[in-house]
């Protein structure tokens, strides 16, 4: 399906002036013959009160063809269930008044931006859509809007449940395809947001894990959910707008806006990673104390202030180890010599 963009301009204006004046007209038409019946010239104003009456019964239906497009919205058209062609470009427009507007997905709330209506406006733009002469509910934004999905519990590449949530940036550039090409486009996006999601997710480890290849060219690296949102976001946004390329949607943005683990096991990835930062700061702490110890030494020696021996040195770094990689201040005992 492709889009066909009529080339019209806002004709509309002009087009109400003409029928509220043939409106005008056959008022007076009807007035004139009602008039003029039993007069010389029955047979003419018999002629121009039937003339008269049949305008003002069927002279709505052209009212019908007049439609309102505001910036940044399209309507996409119908003529006896073919496409018709797509309405682009605000003004006031006058097309073929058997024209329907279509958009199944006119009344599809997805709480994104964009979605905001009333309980009771489903029926209203129904009518408005048939019979209205504006079609509201009926148009198609362009406007660039957020589609923001429920949590997902998704497992990483090594089995844990992850929850993670994203934020999807999007807009309509094709309205024949997204009216055309799916049943209904906000629902064929959200439900195309959440596979890949999925597929994405389940590449990467929420940490970074040894032995795990994320970028599929058969070497380990360092991706994960936690550490490299910014890649990720930008492969669910590609994979994302491979899926909707078909219905005519263009992903702009992709951003993960919640990510964490799932409820099961946060206690004990939490536990994990607290043991794994006590590990890497006595880690730190014993590095720090074996160069003290040893710069202790290499100074006492130089300016030969105390001559030790080996065993006296042993015992030195034993205690100098001990006081330095406590948890706890260390309670000294002094010698009084008693």
């Amino acid at each position: 399906m492709t889009e066909k963009v009529l080339n019209k301009r806002p004709n509309g204006m002009i087009a109400l002036v003409m029928f509220v004046a043939l409106y005008a007209a056959a008022l007076a038409l009807t007035i004139f013959g009602a008039l003029n019946l039993e007069s010389r010239d029955a047979a003419s104003a018999g002629i121009c009160l039937i003339v008269g009456v049949a305008w003002l019964i069927i002279g709505w239906f052209p009212f019908l063809g007049l439609k309102e497009i505001k910036p940044q919205e399209a309507l996409v058209l119908t003529l006896f269930g073919k496409y018709y062609g797509s309405l682009k470009g605000e003004g006031f427009y006058w097309v073929n008044p058997f024209c329907v507007a279509f958009n199944p997905a006119a009344n599809t709330k997805l709480g994104q931006s964009g979605d905001v209506k009333t309980e009771e406006e489903p029926f209203a733009a129904a009518v408005a859509g048939k019979f209205g002469r504006f079609g509201a509910d009926m148009k198609i934004s362009l406007k660039v809007m957020t589609l923001s999905n429920a949590k997902q519990k998704i497992n990483d590449c090594l089995g844990n449940p992850v929850e993670i949530g994203i934020a999807v940036t999007w807009r309509v550039v094709d309205t024949a395809k997204a009216v055309f090409q799916v049943d209904n486009y906000k629902e064929f996006l959200s439900l195309q947001c959440d596979t890949a999601l999925r597929d994405i997710v389940r590449i990467y480890p929420y940490d970074v894990a040894p032995n795990v290849d994320t970028t599929g060219d058969g070497l380990a690296d360092d991706g994960s959910l936690r550490g490299s949102s910014e890649v990720v976001a930008q492969r669910i946004r590609e994979k994302i707008q491979e899926n909707v390329r078909e219905a005519g949607l263009e992903i702009i943005e992709a951003r993960i806006t919640y990510l964490a683990y799932a409820p099961e096991i946060a206690a004990a990835m939490l536990q994990r990673q607290q043991a794994s930062a006590i590990i890497d700061a006595r880690k730190m702490i014993v590095d720090g104390a074996v160069g003290m110890v040893e710069m202790a030494l290499e100074r006492l020696s130089e300016n030969k202030t105390v001559v030790l021996d080996e065993e006296r040195k042993a015992a030195m770094v034993a205690n100098l180890l001990v006081v330095l990689c406590g948890s706890k201040d260390a309670q000294p005992v002094v010698n009084s010599g008693m």
